[in-house]
């Protein structure tokens, strides 16, 4: 055979192989993304337009997630804010609003204890994404539910829906949401 016949032949077999392979790590990175960010992925790619600038905007998320300095919480400091949660769920009972506001605010400070940046509600949807993508939809409606208490639009039963829902962020938040991996020394 030729050296024109030959190149003939493995110029397109290196590209084929080399389109499947681009093929499959874009298949790994798409399932792996899924994975990590649950519901917030599909989410993420109806608000960008396409899952392209998606999974850019999702992979941006990994990187800055990755340059905080998470930490767990030491035992006692778990205690005190399981505490001050039992104190919100009791204000409850005759503030429902003031305890949905408190709630905010605890589940927040409890967010900067454990490391993450607070600043601006989306930053902070964003962040928690990376670790508590599967959480993340309480959040949102928590502080839906808390925007609509703060101009005394909330019924008591949206009340009680959002400390459940902040509840829900706050307990994985607390107990490192199984994620403690991220956490540095």
């Amino acid at each position: 055979m030729s050296t024109g016949t030959l190149l003939a032949i493995i110029i397109p077999v290196v590209v084929v192989i080399a389109v499947l392979a681009v093929a499959a790590l874009l298949v790994l990175r798409r399932r792996r993304l899924r994975e990590r960010f649950g519901p917030e992925y599909e989410r993420t790619v109806e608000d960008a337009g396409s899952r392209l600038k998606a999974e850019r905007e999702l992979s941006a998320r990994e990187k800055r997630h990755d340059s905080l300095d998470l930490k767990s919480l030491p035992r006692g400091v778990r205690e005190r804010y399981a505490r001050e949660w039992a104190n919100v769920q009791e204000e409850f009972v005759d503030r429902p609003e003031d305890a949905v506001q408190d709630a905010d605010l605890l589940v927040t400070s409890l967010m900067r204890e454990r490391g993450y940046p607070t600043e601006g509600l989306d930053q902070r949807l964003r962040d928690l994404s990376v670790e508590h993508g599967r959480t993340i939809e309480h959040y949102r409606a928590a502080h839906e539910i808390n925007q609509l208490s703060m101009a005394h639009q909330a019924t008591t039963e949206q009340l009680r829906g959002a400390m459940m829902h902040y509840r829900t962020l706050f307990g994985e938040l607390l107990s490192d949401g199984g994620q403690a991996r991220h956490a540095k020394a």
